[in-house]
């Protein structure tokens, strides 16, 4: 029987227990809690762009707090004539409280919705703020997003700004350990968006520290990652302001194969692009297009595949009021934006392409080989195609199919080798798990034009088992398997080829790993057997600490060269069955970051590909 439904049914959340019930609404993911820092670096950042700061210290604690430091003009603290409460108390407990609505405070923002700071407390252990200004301190502490006292005034102060310094909530987080990593990319790409700013970054756990400041923007940015790639020609700046909209973009090209565009709205990264990108590449396209006919270049209709072939740029603009897709801003949404940045891209490419044609000529050869490289491509797609619809099924000969028809349900492991890939067949449950042996040397895309992609016989049957094409025709919809599991042997050899994989599904089917859907298998290192005693050890530091605990005498210990080492039962037991299985998530944390990475370990040059693997070759795992 249904139950009355009445007022007293209904729950009011007070203050910020919405976040903390809720927390994923708000920041995304809760396996770390680097967003919140996010949200706190996005005030100092705010203020350094309506001119009142210079400076940003960011430092991680002993004890696993962090502390976000400006120099700006100090959170207000006078009392709020209609809550009765001081604004600072409200900026740090009220949704959408804050200084960044009627735009009189601040033209541009990024912590557009004003929740950000108060989601940081809400989600925080502890929180204590001080604000310096009128020549006072002002202090005030909370405990998950509750004041436990009053703002007190404790001190003299020269000097303004806001220091925030908080400790993540456990019950909240995963993993409540800051990466210094992760935060120092972030901030490092910060300094380049907001050129002038100087930002310091101390980890007090290992006292590594970063000082940036770049005078030269974005357009540093983008010859910083282009360093490893071969540039062909100096990188272009445009900067120009329409009615309250200012655009940035630089742009540089090299000789490598891949686009690598990425966009920024108020110091945001808009993964997912925009009405921004959307306007640079239509300029793009007709500015190159213009030139080419002008010039007698169009004997090939291009592409905006080809103009973009070997691109690095950042499209950079400040909006006073962006529309994005949810708090998480990942897209723009406003349509004015588009006309804007197409007419500033193409007004500032078409005179410098007139004004410089040494480096258009270089720029439009290499635009003009992409081309006939796409025709091709065409060409092999269209063999390719031929081939798989004789095929019966469409599907790889070698591929041991799982009977589950739902996607959802069903994993495909790639298997180095016909020996481990027989294990694993032997091995699997066949309901379930589909087995796809690889063989021989893989191509390593980031060397390789779309064309030789198409036609490589080791991609080819990866391609035809995931079913959901590559490139621009990739469709996440047509994905066959929901886990696409990279399985080989935990050696050099079955590194490199992890790697020569990732990068494949990076370049080609980048989406794949958006989506969550690739994974890495974890087979054992060692079997450890004492008595009744059975254990598979993954590591080295785990291998010391059963040692240690079981004791070296009549231990015996096998070690694992590779996959075929072990028997069906052996693999099942310790890396394909659900139950007892252990295996990484790949997940891109910064796509920037990201390219850069496979750009370094699968390029031409040698000696950055040396410094990466000499400074990571103690760390564990390493996530893209």
């Amino acid at each position: 029987m249904v139950k009355e439904y009445t007022a007293k049914d209904i729950t009011v959340l007070e203050g910020l227990d919405g976040v903390r019930k809720r927390p994923s609404m708000y920041i995304g993911s809760i396996e770390r809690p680097h967003h919140l820092v996010y949200e706190a670096i996005d005030n100092g950042i705010d203020e350094f762009l309506a001119g009142h700061a210079k400076k940003l210290n960011v430092i991680i604690h002993k004890d696993g707090s962090i502390t976000v430091e400006d120099d700006g003009r100090g959170i207000p603290v006078d009392m709020h004539p209609q809550f009765k409460k001081s604004a600072l108390e409200l900026v740090m407990t009220k949704l959408h409280a804050g200084g960044k609505f009627d735009k009189k405070t601040y033209q541009v923002s990024g912590g557009l919705h004003g929740v950000g700071i108060s989601v940081t407390n809400a989600l925080s252990e502890w929180l204590k703020v001080e604000v310096m200004r009128d020549e006072k301190t002002y202090f005030q502490e909370y405990r998950k997003g509750i004041p436990i006292n009053e703002l007190k005034t404790n001190g003299i102060s020269k000097a303004t700004g806001t220091r925030i310094t908080f400790f993540p909530d456990k019950e909240i987080f995963a993993d409540i350990n800051f990466d210094y990593e992760t935060l120092n990319n972030r901030l490092k790409e910060l300094a380049y968006l907001n050129k002038g700013i100087q930002i310091v970054f101390l980890d007090e756990r290992d006292g590594r520290q970063s000082d940036y400041c770049f005078e030269g923007g974005i357009k540093s940015y983008v010859e910083d990652i282009n360093k490893n790639k071969d540039p062909i020609h100096t990188a272009l700046y445009f900067n120009k302001t329409s009615g309250d909209v200012d655009v940035e973009i630089a742009m540089q090209y090299n000789s490598g194969y891949n686009e690598r565009v990425f966009s920024f709205v108020n110091s945001i990264n808009t993964v997912e692009h925009g009405t921004h990108y959307t306007g640079f590449s239509t300029a793009l396209m007709r500015a190159i297009n213009n030139y080419a006919k002008k010039n007698n270049f169009d004997k090939i209709k291009l592409s905006s595949e080809d103009v973009k072939e070997g691109l690095t740029a950042i499209i950079y603009v400040k909006v006073p009021e962006p529309q994005f897709e949810g708090q998480t801003k990942t897209k723009l949404g406003n349509s004015d934006v588009k006309g804007i940045v197409d007419s500033i891209m193409y007004e500032k490419l078409s005179s410098y392409l007139e004004e410089n044609p040494a480096v258009t000529k270089i720029i439009l050869g290499k635009i003009a080989n992409a081309a006939k490289a796409r025709e091709a491509a065409m060409k092999a797609r269209e063999l390719t195609r031929r081939k798989s619809a004789l095929e019966s099924g469409s599907l790889p000969g070698k591929l041991a199919d799982c009977q589950e028809r739902d996607p959802a349900k069903a994993e495909v492991y790639l298997v180095e080798g016909d020996s481990a890939a027989g294990t694993a067949i032997g091995g699997r449950d066949r309901k379930t798990q589909a087995i796809l042996p690889l063989w021989g040397k893989m191509l390593n895309v980031e060397k390789a034009r779309i064309d030789k992609v198409f036609g490589n016989d080791k991609l080819q049957p990866i391609i035809l088992a995931l079913g959901a094409g590559i490139g621009e025709e990739f469709n996440i919809a047509k994905l066959r398997y929901h886990k696409v599991v990279i399985m080989s042997d935990a050696d050099v050899d079955g590194h490199h080829v992890c790697t020569l994989l990732l990068t494949f599904f990076y370049r080609h089917m980048k989406e794949l790993i958006e989506k969550g859907h690739v994974y890495i298998a974890m087979p054992p290192l060692y079997k450890i057997t004492k008595g009744k005693i059975v254990k598979y050890v993954y590591d080295d530091r785990e291998y010391n600490k059963i040692i240690e605990e079981i004791g070296r005498d009549g231990v015996n210990v096998q070690r694992y060269k590779g996959l075929g080492e072990m028997n069906a039962d052996q693999l099942w037991e310790t890396t394909l069955n659900p139950e007892t299985r252990y295996m990484k998530k790949v997940r891109i944390e910064d796509a920037a970051l990201a390219d850069q990475m496979f750009s370094v370990l699968m390029g031409e040059e040698v000696e950055p590909r040396r410094e990466f693997i000499m400074r990571y070759a103690k760390e564990a795992e390493l996530d893209i």
